[in-house]
């Protein structure tokens, strides 16, 4: 038996259970999802066609969050069907050795990891400013402002003025509302305030704000006689270093970023004197989410190595799920608890994974060795 034909079987097995692990566990997520909707509807401009929609948008994220999962019990259920029928039993006989077992199901969960990081790097940031964008069209005016995102401008330097930023909502295609923009000086004294109705940003970082009132302090802050200037202009143009990339990133929720979006807005954080370590452990993150993978892969390939006569192998596969789960648990609360105890966000992000993985790793060379 060849090992194109080996790599079929197991791949194509494998694949299989995992599609339809996710595509149960997707039905499921999405009824949850409807139903949640549907209680909003009649609440500002939402509908039913609303639901629905935002509905089967959120079902990239919940794959996304999902796959790892799905990987796990697909692959410990095929894994746990060919011992109890003895057909990796043959497989063994036939020349597959531990090491090229191990090294098909790593090319699996290689692929899957692939997968993976395109689909949380593309179609779930679309998705998700989908949803933002349907949710901020729709609802009431008070649901739509929200909190919004603060943001800073140094400026030049060399004595240049800088500006602090509160940007309410993004609208999509560079367009933003209720925009706030406070300009000072060197020394920190607060120059002018400006309030757009909206905003544009083109590719060069210019702002075309257009309903705009500008207040101006004039004089000595110190000295009674200061007088504010107020006008109010149509439309208004301000050269900024502040992409529509970097603040849709601080507007729009963090599943709305890609990997290189969240990379840009750290730095823009940091260079900017701003607390960036939620960004960069979330950048880590999803960088090293797709070994998740191969986690998953490697707590599944042991189940293959029981015996099917041997007591409890039901309780052992629901044993080594539930140990999977505990991984994406643990995967979760380590990003909390970095941001909290200050760890090192490359450190909060992989520590999961170095965890687990000799874990499993350990219980498949037990397995291999005595059993």
């Amino acid at each position: 038996m060849t090992m194109r034909t080996v790599r079929r079987l197991l791949w194509g097995e494998i694949a299989r259970s995992v599609a339809f692990v996710a595509a149960a566990f997707l039905a499921l997520f999405y009824f949850i999802d409807l139903v949640d909707e549907l209680q909003n509807v009649g609440k500002g401009g939402w509908q039913v066609k609303h639901a629905v929609a935002a509905s089967l948008l959120a079902l990239p994220g919940h794959l996304y969050d999902l796959l790892p999962i799905a990987l796990l019990i697909g692959a410990t259920y095929a894994m746990a069907r060919f011992a109890q029928s003895s057909e990796f039993t043959i497989l063994r006989t036939g020349g597959l050795g531990p090491g090229r077992a191990l090294g098909l199901l790593m090319g699996l969960g290689a692929l899957a990891g692939i997968v993976t990081f395109i689909l949380g790097d593309t179609l779930v940031p679309w998705a998700e400013s989908r949803i933002s964008l349907v949710e901020a069209a729709t609802r009431d005016v008070g649901a739509r402002r929200g909190p919004g995102a603060w943001l800073r401008d140094s400026g030049a330097g060399n004595g240049a003025p800088s500006y602090v930023i509160h940007v309410g909502q993004a609208g999509g295609d560079g367009d933003f509302a209720q925009v706030t923009r406070y300009e000072f000086d060197a020394s920190g004294l607060l120059l002018s305030r400006v309030v757009a109705d909206k905003v544009n940003i083109d590719d060069d970082g210019r702002w075309r704000m257009s309903g705009v009132t500008r207040i101006r302090l004039t004089g000595d802050l110190a000295d009674e006689a200061t007088r504010l200037s107020t006008e109010r202009l149509p439309q208004l143009q301000w050269d900024s270093r502040l992409s529509a990339n970097v603040v849709a990133a601080a507007v729009l929720p963090l599943r709305t970023m890609s990997t290189p979006a969240l990379y840009t807005y750290m730095n823009h954080l940091a260079d900017n004197a701003q607390a960036a370590q939620l960004y960069e452990i979330q950048f880590w993150k999803r960088a090293l989410y797709p070994l998740a993978c191969l986690v998953m892969m490697s707590l599944a390939l042991p189940f293959a190595y029981l015996h099917a006569r041997s007591e409890g192998i039901s309780l052992k596969v629901f044993g080594g799920i539930m140990l999977g789960i505990s991984f994406v648990l643990v995967n979760n609360i380590t990003s909390h608890l970095g941001l909290l105890q200050n760890w090192s966000p490359l450190l909060a992000a992989a520590l999961p994974s170095l965890a687990y993985m000799p874990l499993a790793l350990g219980a498949f060379v037990w397995l291999v060795r005595y059993r």
